[in-house]
């Protein structure tokens, strides 16, 4: 009789307790992700506003709705989590936070830092 290797299923991955390092790694890939979807966006929508005083009125009168505030707040949270998340790769690249518990406090900073900023931006804006 042999043993098959079980495979991990999605009720596994939910009773996971995923360690510090992994979910900033894992938040990481998806502030990336979401820069990469969003960029052309945010590109079409300067080059709209460069075109000429009419349609740069015209886009800032949208930036009061508040599905607009709500995407812009998104897209500058992914900005600034996949900042200080980089910043801590670059410094783990030179050859800091790389043993287990500086590489777990790293990312306690990063997560906290970021939520500390995410938060400050949201009441900023509001």
């Amino acid at each position: 009789m042999s043993h098959r290797p079980r495979n991990i299923g999605l009720g596994s991955l939910i009773h996971y307790r995923f360690p510090l390092t992994a979910i900033a790694s894992i938040l990481h890939r998806i502030s990336g992700l979401l820069l990469f979807i969003s960029i052309p966006f945010v590109l079409w929508v300067l080059d709209i506003s460069l075109r000429s005083s009419f349609d740069f009125h015209r886009v800032v009168m949208h930036f009061d709705a508040p599905i607009c505030t709500f995407f812009i707040w998104a897209f500058l949270s992914a900005l600034i989590y996949h900042f200080i998340a980089g910043v801590k790769h670059l410094l783990m690249d030179i050859g800091f936070f790389e043993e287990k518990l500086s590489g777990k406090v790293a990312s306690g900073i990063v997560i906290l830092l970021a939520i500390v900023l995410i938060v400050l931006l949201g009441w900023w804006m509001l």
